[in-house]
């Protein structure tokens, strides 16, 4: 019995015994509210967080420190709700795969049915508050990314095609607009071009981790593109993305939305990304390190490009002059201070 087929074993063990009708009781007595806020996959949350901060800091209207807050707190329980909804769907496939065996409901440490109530709630009130909180756009969004990222993605994309990912990852990709619209009541060209970039970034990001669980993924009858495809092909989509997510990295530079320090950094972070997809695109099959350092780096990319743009100075100057005298009459309406409010607040995000 080789490597593989152990681990394989183990994991159907360990999903056998969590979801048993004899222990599953036993365990959601001792649930607790760790076993609820890791329903909301908190590492992606905070993800979603982050890059809905620089939307909303990169707007050429400042909200007060107040709403500012309650704005973060509603977009983040909106991401925590789509994330604890997509582990009560996926409860089923969760339980087969050895990385999610050891999730709250496959554990039984938190009933389905409870996972369903809290997710249901939870979107509510984050819609609600963002609406009242700044205005109907934002919450539309919001209301509309749970909506893609749970009936869209996880129902139906998620186990019918092996472009699950590239498509879904609209969902991920539209928390720096919900930021902007949440300052200004409307949707612009910067925030689209942020957009863009997380789109464009997700399919590579998510395939390198696949292509290290595809008998995980085949385990549970997903068809994630390294199953369906193979290693050769999903390699060079990998890096087809990649090359596009360079392009589209520059267009915050290139349209007069950021300026000399994140176009610097947008060129260089690109440039390591590129090589790593070559790597990875010329890599055997049986080398799992080419995947794993694309994987990781990929966070670090992600981070970097959206740091650049809240501490490149130039950038916000370039903003606020590219919307005309509207944009400049709000900001001279709005208190000095409000303009590092949404900064400080970036400052404690983590990917």
């Amino acid at each position: 019995m080789n490597v593989k087929s152990i681990a394989g074993e183990l994991g159907e063990r360990r999903a056998h015994l969590a979801l048993s009708p004899h222990s599953a009781p036993a365990l959601a007595d001792h649930r607790s509210l760790y076993d609820f806020i890791a329903l909301t996959k908190p590492r992606v949350m905070m993800l979603a967080v982050f890059t809905a901060l620089v939307g909303l800091s990169r707007a050429p209207v400042r909200l007060d420190p107040l709403t500012t807050f309650v704005a973060v707190c509603a977009i983040a329980a909106g991401a925590a709700a789509a994330g604890a909804l997509n582990m009560w769907y996926d409860a089923d496939i969760d339980a087969v795969m050895t990385r999610t065996a050891m999730r709250p409901i496959p554990r039984g440490k938190v009933p389905r049915f409870e996972a369903l109530v809290f997710g249901l709630v939870l979107s509510a009130l984050a819609v609600v508050v963002l609406a009242l909180a700044t205005n109907l756009t934002a919450a539309a969004l919001l209301a509309g990314t749970i909506l893609f990222y749970v009936v869209v993605y996880t129902v139906w994309l998620k186990r019918a095609m092996p472009q699950n990912i590239v498509i879904g990852g609209a969902a991920g990709a539209l928390p720096p607009v919900i930021g902007w619209a949440a300052a200004t009541g409307d949707v612009g060209l910067e925030p689209l071009a942020l957009f863009l970039i997380i789109f464009l970034w997700t399919p590579p990001h998510f395939w390198a981790l696949a292509l290290n669980r595809t008998d995980d993924y085949a385990r549970a009858g997903v068809p994630m593109l390294p199953v369906v495809a193979g290693r050769a092909a999903t390699t060079r989509q990998i890096l087809i993305y990649s090359s596009l997510l360079v392009l589209a990295s520059e267009l915050p530079w290139v349209l007069g939305f950021a300026g000399t320090i994140y176009g610097a950094l947008a060129a260089i972070c690109g440039a390591l990304f590129l090589l790593l997809a070559l790597q990875l695109n010329r890599s055997i099959e049986a080398d799992r390190h080419a995947a794993r350092r694309l994987f990781v780096f990929s966070i670090v990319y992600l981070f970097v490009l959206f740091t650049g743009l809240l501490i490149d100075r130039g950038a916000f100057s370039s903003t606020r002059s590219s919307h005309g005298d509207r944009g400049v009459s709000v900001h001279a309406e709005r208190p000095s201070g409000a303009d590092c409010s949404a900064c400080r607040i970036a400052n404690f995000s983590e990917v």
